[in-house]
């Protein structure tokens, strides 16, 4: 567990639970899930000390359950918020705490076998901040390395990289969690664009399907948790919008920092669902260019095949006649009939080829 106290003056970090808000400023409380339900009864004592209530015990079970996705809720006292962050499910200390189950086999591009999320729980208070992280608290520890950096540069530079309250904390935590899907474009846009190649290649045999169904079906997880995470942030914005106004000019400028920052959060959201549909109609659009391509293909050599059956179904009957077993046939015994009957062979097989070419039925498909 983390503690940090938040102030004008900088970032002290301990790993005790305080018995007291600072002065000016507000804390921030980072525990594991583990820890949290460990200490449950210390951190309610603790928030009834410095808030003066306790979480509900609905939400206590959302901030447990390690499989919730991405929701919002409010009440008269505090907000609550479950954000799903990206997590390697390979390395997630919870998935290795749990039963040994039989593995599953996953196909597709690297980024897509490993790719699995985690939900992060954020509780606001007026001057409190409680989050609930897994196990491996990646993004937790990102945030308060660069926190505590802040502190170690010119106090001025540092009070205004300094969240001024709670709820503005957890928009830069979130906004942080969202960065690490936009970075995740760039490495699922270079893979499925090499399957995209595979696909349009017409010298290659693409037979990867069971991976490239699994690569679709991560793609659309990961738009369902984008979704989540949009509808999450969209109701946190409405209900900042319902907060009593503010009655001084510092506090309505905090307010208006906080719902830009929001918007901003949101923005980014939307990007990465933008960017991962485009992914899905790529992946989908390629793959039915790829059938149109081998239909294509196929059209070309059976139209092929077509034209030489029709070329050699004449001469098949002139070798058929004179293969018959009559006595009596023109040419038969004549020393330059075969050379005759493979003289009309030949010049009919000629005068079908350039007819047939002429109507284009042997024009060769225009080179990629």
């Amino acid at each position: 567990m983390r503690v940090f106290s938040i102030s004008p003056g900088g970032v002290v970090e301990s790993t005790a639970l305080p018995d007291r808000l600072p002065e000016h400023g507000h804390v921030w409380i980072a525990c594991t899930r583990q820890e949290f339900g460990d200490q449950l009864a210390f951190i309610q004592a603790m928030l009834q000390a410095l808030c003066g209530l306790q979480l509900v015990d609905l939400h206590v079970s959302d901030l447990l359950n390690p499989h919730l996705p991405s929701h919002f809720d409010y009440t008269s006292q505090y907000d609550l918020l479950v954000f799903r962050r990206l997590a390697a499910a390979s390395t997630t200390a919870e998935a290795a705490a749990q039963p040994a189950a039989k593995p599953q086999k996953r196909s597709g591009p690297p980024i897509l076998k490993h790719l699995d999320t985690s939900p992060v729980g954020f509780a606001v208070f007026e001057r409190v901040l409680l989050t609930v992280h897994p196990a491996d608290c990646a993004a937790r520890d990102a945030y308060a390395t660069r926190l505590l950096q802040s502190t170690s540069t010119d106090i001025r530079n540092a009070n205004s990289r300094l969240p001024t309250s709670a709820a503005d904390l957890m928009l830069r935590i979130v906004n942080q969690m969202v960065d690490g899907f936009l970075e995740l474009r760039r490495e699922l846009t270079r893979q499925l664009d090499h399957w995209q190649t595979e696909l349009l290649n017409p010298r290659t045999r693409f037979n990867n399907w069971a991976a490239l169904l699994e690569a679709r079906l991560s793609l659309h997880q990961l738009d369902e948790i984008c979704e989540d995470q949009r509808a999450a942030i969209q109701d946190w914005i409405e209900t900042v919008k319902t907060w009593p106004e503010a009655h001084t000019t510092a506090e309505q400028r905090e307010r208006d920092l906080l719902q830009v920052r929001s918007r901003d959060v949101l923005e980014h959201i939307e990007r990465v669902v933008h960017h991962v549909r485009r992914l899905e109609q790529s992946a989908e659009t390629a793959v039915q260019m790829h059938f149109n391509a081998q239909s294509n293909r196929t059209n070309d050599i059976m139209r092929t095949l077509t034209v030489l059956t029709a070329i050699f179904l004449p001469l098949n009957l002139i070798a058929g006649i004179f293969g018959m077993n009559f006595e009596h046939i023109p040419l038969l015994h004549s020393a330059s009939g075969f050379w005759w009957a493979m003289t009309a062979m030949g010049l009919i097989a000629l005068a079908l080829a350039l007819l047939f070419w002429r109507k284009r039925y042997l024009e060769r498909s225009s080179r990629r």
